[in-house]
């Protein structure tokens, strides 16, 4: 079977990291670039190319440190999922996808041309059909817009790269692997064209053909920093070496220089080539169609125009230098076309996979395994760029570096969201040098480099970057889950951080409907029996669990994270919410765990219910707290707030949650009782009776009659029944609760004055009986008046 990229990293480690880096970007970036880059900034385009060169690798050394800290498949996008959240993951996936689709367009286009000039008018005789040229223009007629007709007319250049960008995307959609050894020799052979190329050239290299007029700089040099933007398309590649991270040898080591090593190595490539060619064709000659399509075939024509001389014979050099140029420059672009449209397929996939788009993008192909529908889209769409932008290559090339510049610049604020939140996954075996100076740099010179962009290039990928904002706010916000450090570092500080930044972090936090149930622990190594109930309630609603570890401190400790204090608060506590991922994960429930450090501690579980948008909150009992008054909060909250979800306040006994007690009265909070009643017996087969108290044994008949059609209207049919004739309350729940190992007891309907000076059922059985207890609220609009003296 044939070695994938990431097979050939696992086996050739170094060597095969820095071919897939190498072969990736020295493709159109030589072969195509100059011709159009030389117009831009003439001679001193070699300038622009160290320019991106060096942008590129500041940027290299922030994707080196993610990629040793979380070598994982997805690259830059799962950076900036998991450090600055979905709307920014959303920007930078459909940015690299759409990136990469300019990208293999403006490779395609490069592509065509050298396909152009080998082919030159080439035609065949066809029986019938007679004499016809193997590349030719084709006219599509004119499209209608209002009153305005445009002529649709495709050169030989669009029609080869349309040609190759078919076979391309065929070849992915079908699932052909490019071997390891083929990328290898792919890149030995076109390093070994270029060398003799810059050998042989060196020998007509002429100083006078770079200056013009005795210029260096014939366009000016302010057009050098343009010209860097136009030429930065040129340094992609080295990203995708972080996607295979997970497969190489010895990734700590080997990683960052393979990254880093091939913007080096091409840098350096670039800078004698470009220089080389700036010596070999006068410049007045770039603005000339076959020069500015294929630069390095006009500039063979140059360096191999001699004849060698053999055993008494003079061998001409001039059509096998050309010709393996031209080829050089065919595998070099269908390699790195190939390589930009399954690492496009492969960021589709990740998406999906964090739900930010549809799942049905990625559904794979039932023959050739393959995620064909988004192979299909992503071929529509470089198609469709080839179509429309085919004859401004520097539109293309643009695009791509505008939407992949704002991608390094996500990366690099996420390299210090990750430094300054300190994850416990995060551990790098490589660290930028003098963080936080070079991801800034990198982030400031990212974004810069745009404003030198054509601004037409700029404003089309504009509009697909708000395009990905849009698409988060209208479809992904409700359907992931995930949630980025940054906006969790900010919510969870929110008492101490501008309100500004709360507003903006709430603002994008993901809505999706997955059911969530948030369980503050106060001690992880104690409250199994908490995380249980908790891990049934999300169970029987396909929900997850948000283990919250809480820590209160003094109002004098300081909560900023730079705080020692804190940073070995947050250290410990991580520690011991390992554990509780561990065991709950058992249940098999997904689990999030975060620690809070607040000086309210429950408060603070009030604040963290609101900000994760739970759906239950299910808590321990503890003292000191208004559990004695039969309610969830506190008096002033009671007064002035509703609650933010559903809550279960559960005083664990250790007794188990097998056999459960259910009084109820019809109160208003029953029907919570009865769903937790509910999911118990699913999940765990736990026995379940109603109780109801009436006055007297006259009313017995009526109680029965009450708890059956109760039961039958909140699906407890089978539960066992109980009434009792007494009157008291309190005395026939401790009654009941003998046989029982947990009551599910609805909060108390009582209002704020009359429990004050009456006391609540719920206080008083939680003291009378041994069992566990469970109090049930659910969230209900109150009047003042209802808040005070009940309903």
């Amino acid at each position: 079977m044939a070695e994938t990229e990431e097979e050939l990293a696992k086996d050739l480690g170094l060597v095969s990291a820095l071919a897939i880096g190498i072969g990736t970007m020295v493709g159109a970036g030589i072969f195509v670039l100059p011709g159009v880059a030389a117009q831009e900034a003439g001679p001193a385009v070699v300038l622009s190319f160290i320019i991106g060169g060096c942008i590129a690798m500041v940027n290299a050394f922030s994707v080196s440190e993610l990629g040793t800290a979380m070598p994982k498949a997805g690259g830059a996008y799962y950076y900036i999922n998991r450090a600055l959240g979905p709307l920014a993951g959303s920007i930078s996936g459909m940015g690299d996808w759409i990136g990469l689709a300019f990208a293999s367009a403006f490779y395609c286009i490069g592509f065509g041309g050298y396909l152009a000039d080998l082919l030159d008018g080439t035609t065949v005789s066809i029986p019938l059909l007679g004499t016809i040229t193997l590349l030719p223009a084709v006219d599509l007629g004119t499209v209608a817009i209002g009153t305005i007709e445009i002529g649709l007319t495709l050169n030989e250049i669009q029609i080869g790269a349309i040609i190759a960008g078919t076979i391309f995307v065929g070849v992915n959609y079908m699932g052909a692997k490019e071997t390891g050894g083929i990328q290898t020799a792919i890149v030995t052979l076109l390093l070994g064209i270029l060398t003799i190329f810059a050998i042989v050239g060196f020998f007509s290299f002429d100083w006078g053909t770079v200056t013009v007029d005795g210029s260096y700089t014939p366009e000016g040099t302010a057009a050098i920093l343009p010209g860097a933007a136009l030429v930065f398309v040129s340094y992609l590649g080295y990203a995708k070496i972080a996607t295979v991270g997970e497969e190489l040898k010895n990734p700590g080591r080997n990683l960052p220089i393979a990254i880093i090593g091939s913007v080096g190595i091409v840098m350096v490539i670039y800078t004698i080539l470009v220089g080389l060619l700036m010596g070999l064709i006068p410049h007045e000659e770039f603005f000339l169609e076959t020069v500015e399509n294929a630069p390095m075939s006009y500039a063979a024509e140059v360096v191999f125009d001699y004849q060698l001389p053999v055993a008494g014979f003079e061998i001409p050099l001039l059509g096998v230098g050309v010709t393996s140029i031209t080829l050089a420059a065919l595998l070099a672009t269908a390699s790195s076309a190939n390589a930009s449209i399954l690492a496009s397929a492969r960021i589709n996939f990740a998406m999906g996979r964090d739900k930010i788009v549809s799942d049905k993008l990625n559904e794979i192909h039932p023959r050739f395994a393959t995620p064909y529908r988004s192979i299909a889209v992503t071929g529509f769409l470089i198609i469709v760029f080839i179509i429309g932008l085919g004859e401004t290559v520097e539109i293309l090339s643009s695009a791509a570096s505008v939407l992949h510049l704002v991608v390094y610049a996500l990366i690099n604020a996420s390299l210090v969201v990750f430094r300054e939140t300190n994850p416990p996954e995060y551990d790098p075996d490589f660290e930028v040098p003098f963080y936080p100076f070079l991801p800034i740099a990198g982030f400031v010179l990212s974004l810069a480099l745009i404003g030198f962009m054509d601004p037409i290039a700029t404003l089309i990928s504009m509009v697909f970057v708000v395009f990905a904002i849009v698409w988060y706010f209208g479809y992904a916000r409700t359907k992931t889950s995930l949630e980025g450090l940054l906006g969790a570092y900010i919510l969870d500080r929110s008492a101490e951080m501008p309100d500004a930044a709360v507003t903006a972090a709430s603002a994008v936090q993901p809505s999706d409907d997955e059911y969530t149930v948030v369980v503050p622990v106060s001690n992880p190594r104690t409250e199994s029996n908490l995380l249980e109930l908790a891990s049934i309630v999300a169970k029987a609603n396909d929900g997850v669990v948000q283990a919250v570890h809480v820590v209160q401190v003094p109002d004098q400790t300081p909560l900023e994270e730079g705080s020692e204090h804190v940073k070995r608060i947050d250290e410990e506590s991580q520690q011991l919410m390992a554990q509780v991922r561990e065991s709950t994960e058992t249940l098999d429930v997904p689990v999030d765990v975060r620690t809070v450090v607040s000086h309210r501690s429950l408060e603070e579980v009030f604040d963290v219910a609101r900000r994760e948008r739970a759906d239950t909150v299910v808590m321990g009992w503890g003292s000191g707290r208004p559990w004695s008054a039969g309610r969830a909060e506190r008096p002033l909250d009671e007064l002035t707030d509703d609650l933010p979800c559903d809550f279960l306040v559960f005083d664990d006994r250790g007794t188990g949650l097998d056999r459960v007690l259910v009084p109820t009265a019809g109160g208003p909070d029953s029907e919570l009782s009865a769903e937790i009643a509910r999911y118990l017996r699913e999940r765990i087969g736990a026995e379940i009776t109603l109780l109801h108290v009436v006055d007297d044994p006259d009313e017995l008949a009526d109680g029965e009659a009450f708890l059956e059609e109760w039961a039958a209207d909140h699906g407890l049919e089978d539960a066992a029944s109980r009434v009792d004739t007494s009157g008291n309350v309190e005395d026939a729940i401790a009654t009941a609760a003998r046989d029982h190992s947990l009551i599910v007891l609805g909060a108390t309907g009582r209002g704020l004055l009359s429990r004050l000076i009456r006391g609540s059922v719920a206080y008083d059985v939680v003291t009378e009986v041994d069992c566990s207890v469970v109090l049930a609220e659910r969230p209900s609009s109150r009047s003042l008046r209802e808040r005070l003296f009940g309903k």
